[in-house]
């Protein structure tokens, strides 16, 4: 399956370390402009739950997440559920060495049904136009994993 969306950036640091970040559910909302965190329901592994939490501005709102791929150091993939069930989107992180210290390789595959993409989406999320606005939410996690790969280094 191809993504619907990539984005790569070189980040300095190590893939375990990169990996701890985009792994740490609660604190996501530090790298992401959307996604203000989440909570894990079962031990962090391959089908592991979790539920995710969003906002725009006054509107709020959570999904139900599924782990599809965990793999340290290197893959961390999930799917996107509404509350109800229905099929959202995949979410994945492809972390490889380089010799910066990592690429990171953000992918947005969308999968969710027709009601939900035209009518469900933007009523709860407030975002008519998801793609579009979902390259600019990859390129400003990138952004922000390598800042703090950065401030990390300088320190």
């Amino acid at each position: 399956m191809e993504p619907t969306i990539s984005r790569s950036t070189d980040v300095p640091a190590d893939p375990d370390t990169v990996w701890s970040w985009v792994t740490d559910l609660p604190r996501m909302g530090e790298l992401s402009p959307e996604n203000v965190g989440g909570r894990w329901l079962d031990t962090p592994g391959l089908g592991a739950r979790f539920r995710g939490r969003n906002r725009n501005g006054e509107l709020q709102w959570w999904t139900r997440v599924k782990v599809v791929a965990f793999e340290e150091g290197r893959r961390f993939a999930f799917d996107v559920r509404t509350p109800l069930g229905s099929r959202v989107s995949r979410w994945e992180y492809v972390l490889t060495p380089s010799p910066a210290g990592c690429r990171v390789t953000e992918n947005w595959y969308r999968s969710g049904a027709w009601v939900v993409r035209k009518f469900m989406g933007p009523r709860v999320t407030g975002r008519a136009d998801r793609p579009g606005y979902n390259v600019r939410s990859i390129e400003h996690t990138l952004a922000a994993l390598k800042a703090r790969a950065e401030q990390r280094a300088a320190a």
